[in-house]
């Protein structure tokens, strides 16, 4: 069948890239509007004009930049679903995250896990996740080391991280107890199966520990069981619980924000390469260890869309981790201010606004 003639609104789209140095065919305009990043095209003009809308055209100029034939643009298409704030948008918003939050146990096989406290149901909760961790592979070293290893050459001293955070969080104790934790929740994994696992991970904070294992003896005396208040206590099924319950504006109210601070973060470490000062600035907050050396760089591919769709859950079910990201953003954004770019390289890995 014959294609239809593109329309005189996506004629003059293409015009108005090609106008700003980049290319773009009413087929590829076809393609972004069926992904949901731009609107109909009786959306795109200024009242009663031809003249195509500000916001239009920097969406449309970013895309022809970004999206190419084959090739997805991963988390950052989902800053325009959260932009927009519509009911199809936040559907689309909830189906993505949701694949993404259980695409670890996709590729791990895992189709169906049995639910309940029987031991079959148990131990195949404990099966999968040792098939989950089948193949990944533990860091040695810790993140913030490799930044102080690269700062020091520079001959900036960056601040040592607070005894509140664990050197190496991707340490392989971790890793397999955070796999139970996810497909079976507090129920399969108690307080003493994680405190064991932390005393391999952080061996030089045994007080420390010690003091955790006897606060929650004290609350469980009490009546209080303090894994149970964990936002993690039902793991996967309750992080999905979380996203599709969510209503639809604050669905994308979360993402905007913690997509706006991955993109922040990203643009900054980027121009700590040139200004290592900046990462003395960013590792001097708390949220550095909260939220940024945990999930915060989303980085392009699969990796940085769960770390994404992680914030996200924490976003909507920890009001004040919430604020604090707010808080932090809005100090990145002062970062951004007092150190603008520097290489034309950080330019083109700007989150589009």
């Amino acid at each position: 069948m014959a294609r239809t003639q593109p329309s005189a609104a996506h004629l003059a789209l293409v015009g108005v890239i090609d106008e700003h140095g980049e290319t773009a065919t009413p087929t590829q305009i076809e393609r972004w509007q069926q992904q949901g990043w731009l609107p109909r095209a009786i959306e795109w003009f200024e009242s009663d004009s031809s003249t195509i809308l500000p916001t239009i055209l920097t969406r449309a100029v970013w895309l022809a930049q970004t999206a190419r034939a084959g090739r997805g643009i991963g988390w950052l298409g989902w800053v325009f679903w959260a932009i927009d704030d519509t009911p199809d948008s936040a559907r689309r918003l909830r189906a993505v995250l949701v694949a993404t939050l259980q695409r670890s146990l996709a590729r791990a096989g895992i189709e169906q896990l049995p639910s309940g406290d029987s031991n079959h149901a148990f131990q195949a909760r404990q099966d999968a996740a040792a098939r989950m961790l089948a193949n990944r592979h533990a860091h040695r070293r810790d993140f913030d080391g490799i930044l102080r290893g690269g700062a020091a050459a520079a001959g900036v001293e960056l601040p040592r991280s607070p005894e509140t955070a664990v050197p190496n969080i991707f340490h392989r104790a971790l890793l397999e107890s955070g796999a139970r934790l996810l497909l079976g929740g507090a129920a399969d994994v108690g307080i003493e199966d994680l405190l064991a696992s932390w005393e391999q991970a952080w061996p030089d904070q045994a007080e420390k520990i010690e003091y955790m294992r006897r606060a929650h003896r004290q609350a469980k005396l009490a009546g209080t069981d303090l894994m149970a208040q964990s936002p993690m206590a039902e793991g996967m099924a309750g992080m999905v619980r979380t996203i599709e319950s969510a209503d639809d504006r604050e669905l994308c109210a979360a993402v905007r924000s913690c997509t706006k601070a991955s993109g922040a973060l990203g643009v900054l470490m980027q121009r700590a390469v040139f200004e290592p000062e900046i990462l003395a600035r960013l590792m001097s907050d708390a949220m550095w260890d909260q939220w940024a050396r945990v999930g915060g760089i989303a980085l392009d591919g699969g990796a940085g869309a769960a770390a994404v769709a992680m914030s996200t859950f924490q976003y909507l079910a920890m009001p004040e981790w919430a604020e604090d990201l707010e808080r932090y953003s809005a100090f990145m954004d002062e970062l951004l201010a007092s150190y603008p770019e520097v290489s034309s390289s950080a330019a083109s890995k700007e989150e589009p606004s």
